[in-house]
């Protein structure tokens, strides 16, 4: 199983920047997907959530309306767009598998996690 995150860099604020999440090793019918972010000297923090089959997709309020998720079946990859970046957007990136009923807030829930991509929103 593994989980490959890509896409972080450097930008100015206002500007944007599209993450991708490759995964592998999994039927990507059994587990949901998310995607957290974590500034240096805080905790991981939810982001978004969604399923595979599409429907409803979650995001935390820090990012509505300038963040939006998506995914690409064919490929196994799933997407966030992220626009209007501010300086606090500042964090590393990961993208989670979910499997089960658990909260898509919750990072314990999580069972795997690609390796982190750094995204760095200058003011």
């Amino acid at each position: 199983v593994q989980l490959q995150a890509s896409g972080g860099g450097l930008v100015q604020a206002g500007g944007s920047l599209r993450l991708s999440c490759a995964a592998s090793g999994l039927s990507y019918r059994s587990y949901r997907m998310g995607w957290f972010r974590q500034a240096p000297g805080k905790e991981r923090e939810f982001v978004a959530g969604f399923t595979w089959s599409g429907g409803r997709s979650y995001y935390a309020d820090s990012v509505k309306g300038r963040f939006t998720a998506s995914r690409d079946n064919a490929k196994n990859t799933v997407y966030l767009q992220m626009n209007s970046l501010k300086p606090e957007d500042t964090a590393v990136y990961y993208c989670g598998a979910l499997f089960g009923s658990g909260s898509y807030s919750e990072s314990e829930q999580y069972t795997y996690w690609g390796q982190g991509t750094l995204v760095t929103v200058s003011s």
